[in-house]
């Protein structure tokens, strides 16, 4: 009998694997807004990949319950490169609707999954899904890791598929992610930084840049696109005190309009804004080419 072939081994790292219910919230909520159309144009059930999910499933769990109101026969699975982690994810299973697979940056998925098949017990690469969350996972690399990664994930979505990458704190209160596609020579090409904070007795909003993504967090110096954001946006906050009186969100919804106003690239509208939510165009807070100095959007 011919021996079998070894399984390729998952690409990446174990990370640390620190998750808590409910911490994603933030970026489940606006997934079910941004990405609405990704997952709505999919041809046959779409499939979400919660990548790096952690020691424990329930992100995974959340995500499908909260996009099932944007597409009801949307398929989420959860993958991880560590096996322990897949087994116990696995007691929790309800498959179509939700699985668990075994691998890291190469996304595998079994054929026919994405393109309308459902969920099977092989772990091959043939798949595409049509959105990737990667949370708290690049952070725990080094910054020249990113890119590659990115690129190797984006080359598994399905055409017209997003990469959502970011980070957050322990308890999901301040939270950044980047929404990444594929460009049109499979290059991986963010397009959006999305700020979220919760409101309720936040001090200056810049305290989100100690949780910034990882191809961002050690630009936050003097001289980087996201380094002014930063001071805008403390700047625009503080120049909202009058505000106060009103309400945190009130005063954060004429931050972001006042930011608008100064020419930076503000998406969406007070509806987001008033959820803490900030959003801009990915090339005002792009890390400039050897630390050029910038000096507005």
């Amino acid at each position: 009998m011919p021996a079998r072939a070894a399984r390729p081994r998952p690409v990446g790292s174990v990370t640390r694997g620190t998750t808590h219910p409910n911490r994603l919230r933030r970026v489940d909520r606006w997934m079910a807004y941004a990405l609405r159309d990704v997952l709505r144009g999919a041809p046959g059930p779409p499939v979400v990949v919660d990548l790096g999910y952690g020691a424990s499933p329930v992100t995974v769990l959340e995500l499908a319950d909260r996009l099932a109101r944007v597409r009801p026969d949307v398929r989420l699975v959860g993958v991880e490169i560590d096996a322990d982690r897949v087994r116990r994810g696995r007691l929790l299973a309800d498959p179509p609707r939700v699985d668990f697979l075994h691998g890291g940056f190469e996304v595998p998925l079994p054929a026919g999954v994405g393109d309308g098949g459902g969920v099977g017990d092989g772990e091959g690469a043939g798949g595409r899904p049509s959105v990737v969350r990667a949370f708290n996972v690049l952070r725990q690399y080094d910054e020249g890791q990113v890119l590659p990664a990115w690129e190797r994930v984006v080359g598994r979505l399905a055409p017209g598929g997003a990469l959502v990458e970011g980070t957050c704190d322990e308890l999901g209160r301040l939270a950044t992610w980047v929404d990444v596609r594929r460009g049109p020579d499979g290059e991986a090409v963010p397009r959006t930084l999305t700020l979220s904070l919760r409101l309720a007795g936040m001090g200056p909003p810049s305290a989100v840049a100690e949780r910034l993504p990882k191809a961002l967090i050690h630009r936050n110096v003097p001289g980087e696109r996201v380094h002014t954001l930063m001071r805008a946006l403390d700047d625009a906050w503080a120049r909202q005190a009058p505000l106060a009186g009103f309400g945190a969100r009130q005063r954060f919804v004429a931050t972001a309009r006042a930011l608008q106003d100064q020419g930076w690239p503000v998406r969406d509208g007070a509806t987001r804004w008033r959820l803490g939510e900030l959003t801009v165009d990915w090339a005002c807070v792009a890390p400039s080419p050897a630390g050029a100095a910038h000096q507005g959007p």
